[in-house]
């Protein structure tokens, strides 16, 4: 090959490296579609509207909301992973979609390598409530009580393979108690068994239980975040009683694998300002989600904590590999 050719091949390489980088810089010229793994309603899909909101506005493009709840998120999160890696799908969910979906159900692709984890918008945590009239106050105690009392307490559980479910028990393995599952049709229902003094906890939506915190028949024991919520800093996180569990709803964007890094870094920055705003924080706080932003860094760290926890969780209930 001649000298002038490499110099042209070489040329023409940079040439497409740029128009490639300038392509991605100009993210997004077109509708962005978010795909969220929930029915409209809940805290995630408020947390993605939100979200494509001030992104609309921000970015100078639609962001629209589609809703395909489901099979544990599997469609859902399976169409984002096949969509071109070019910045126009983007995926929105809890993490456990993606890492506790996949060890109760078949999974047709591998989300660890078909997904980019980009940043979340927030936290929703869920809080420890007991029966009123329980001798218990703090968590400590009441976890005392059901050492002493081994299954003659109950909890319970508003559905199957989720975290009103697995977060319990990995609770009451690592504190070596034993209490009797008590299944509930939904998280309704829960609350209404544990007012009503027909269970004696449940580990339940933190926007749902906070507004019943002064309630006759319940007391809030602890959060289960990582750390204390903001509107809510005389609740303990469960983390002070239990080092190191931590069982929450991580609510956040993913990307397909392949994106260009110029779009996700781009996309990973709007979001972070979007959430850090006081407007935006400030409304979470106040559905009792803790306000997110993470870096890439951050979201590493919490996936391979939840990760393990899911793992651990799922072993503590017996539940085997799809």
């Amino acid at each position: 090959m001649t000298i002038n050719r490499c110099a042209a091949l070489a040329a023409m390489t940079a040439m497409a490296i740029v128009s490639t980088q300038a392509h991605a810089t100009d993210w997004p010229t077109k509708q962005v579609t978010i795909i969220v793994t929930t029915a409209a309603g809940g805290n995630t899909d408020l947390m993605a509207r939100m979200a494509a909101e001030q992104l609309s506005t921000k970015l100078g493009t639609s962001f629209v909301v589609e809703n395909r709840p489901g099979a544990g998120g599997a469609p859902a999160s399976s169409a984002v992973a096949s969509s071109a890696p070019d910045g126009y799908t983007v995926l929105f969910t809890p993490n456990s979609a993606i890492l506790l979906a996949p060890l109760v159900q078949k999974f047709t692709f591998d989300p660890d390598k078909s997904l980019i984890p980009v940043t979340n918008v927030g936290t929703g945590s869920q809080v420890i409530a007991v029966n009123r009239n329980l001798p218990a106050n703090n968590l400590a105690e009441f976890l005392a009580y059901a050492k002493a009392n081994p299954k003659k307490l109950n909890f319970a559980a508003a559905g199957t393979n989720n975290i009103s479910h697995l977060a319990p028990l990995l609770l009451f393995k690592r504190a070596d108690v034993e209490l009797v599952m008590v299944p509930s049709r939904g998280e309704p229902q829960a609350i209404s068994d544990l007012m009503a003094g027909n269970v004696n906890f449940y580990f339940g939506n933190a926007s749902i239980l906070l507004s019943q915190r002064n309630h006759p028949a319940i007391k809030l024991l602890a959060v289960g975040t990582a750390e204390r919520l903001p509107n809510a800093p005389d609740i303990p996180a469960a983390s002070e009683t239990i080092p190191g569990f931590a069982f929450a709803s991580w609510n956040g964007f993913l990307m397909p694998a392949g994106t260009p890094p110029e779009i996700v870094d781009k996309f990973r920055n709007t979001v972070i300002e979007i959430v850090k705003s006081p407007q935006i924080s400030q409304r979470l706080s106040g559905l009792g989600i803790l306000p997110g932003g993470q870096t890439a860094e951050q979201v590493k760290t919490v996936f391979d904590r939840d990760r393990r926890n899911f793992a651990e969780a799922v072993q503590a209930a017996g539940i085997k590999a799809p």
